[in-house]
């Protein structure tokens, strides 16, 4: 009975031990600009059949938001970013324990119903409503008041009330969508993704910094093999792939 008993208690202990590794797979948290949302699940699908048992935890917002986040203890292993600023921020935090990588680069356009008025760039002077991402927190926006600085119309926008302040990049193109404004400032591979409203034009690249989106290791995920493993593979031939399928460009050789 006793030989029985203690048995019994061996075999309860080897399940209760081994409990932990068979519920819990490697877990990815990944912290990336809004208007990613789309290719980061396709690459996210696509390294998951690689490697079996693994999950990846999106979050997904305005770059500048997350960042605050991450630099406010939010569990993060992975952080990209729409622009350099927010990754340079988290580095100064002592928050970035890799060298950023440059994942892939981008376009800002104009978007919204079809009309031939509210073009070129000047031509939105005469707008009523524009949405744009907070310059504060996306850099979508950030990119968006440059050229409109350079162009010499957003003081006067600004002044009058005409522009319309979204939360990220995605939720202005929600708004050029739904008719809420006369267009919005999106990124390109955003304007693919819209549902009513047209790509009106592509703003010269010279009126803003250059659209690039940095990633790299976050401290939280130091110790994590898997969110290594997927970085390298969002800068493999695969993951460019994914990304190029999106509408992304391949990123600038140097920083």
């Amino acid at each position: 009975m006793k030989k029985s008993t203690a048995r019994l208690i061996g075999l309860l202990l080897a399940i209760f031990t081994a409990l932990p590794t068979l519920a819990c797979g490697e877990e990815i948290r990944v912290s990336a600009a809004a208007s990613l949302g789309d290719a980061l699940r396709e690459l996210s699908a696509a390294f998951t059949r690689l490697h079996p048992g693994t999950t990846i935890l999106p979050n997904l917002g305005a770059s500048g938001m997350l960042a605050k986040q991450i630099a406010q203890g939010a569990p993060s292993d992975i952080f990209i970013s729409a622009n350099r600023e927010w990754i340079d921020y988290l580095n100064k935090e002592g928050q970035v324990t890799t060298l950023p990588v440059l994942l892939a680069a981008n376009q800002l356009v104009f978007v919204g119903k079809a009309n031939p008025a509210l073009a070129p760039l000047a031509a939105l002077a005469q707008a009523k409503r524009i949405a744009i991402g907070n310059p504060q927190s996306v850099p979508a926006g950030q990119y968006a008041e440059q050229a409109m600085r350079s162009a010499g119309i957003y003081e006067q926008l600004s002044r009058e009330g005409r522009l319309v302040l979204t939360k990220d990049v995605r939720q202005a193109l929600l708004y050029a969508d739904q008719g809420e404004v006369d267009g919005a400032f999106v990124y390109r591979t955003d304007a693919l993704q819209a549902s009513a409203s047209k790509q009106l034009f592509t703003v010269p690249a010279n009126l803003h910094e250059a659209i690039v989106y940095p990633a790299a290791l976050i401290k939280n995920g130091e110790n994590n093999p898997a969110a290594r493993s997927f970085l390298e593979y969002l800068t493999s031939p695969a993951g460019q792939a994914i990304l190029g399928g999106f509408g992304f460009t391949p990123p600038p050789a140097t920083r």
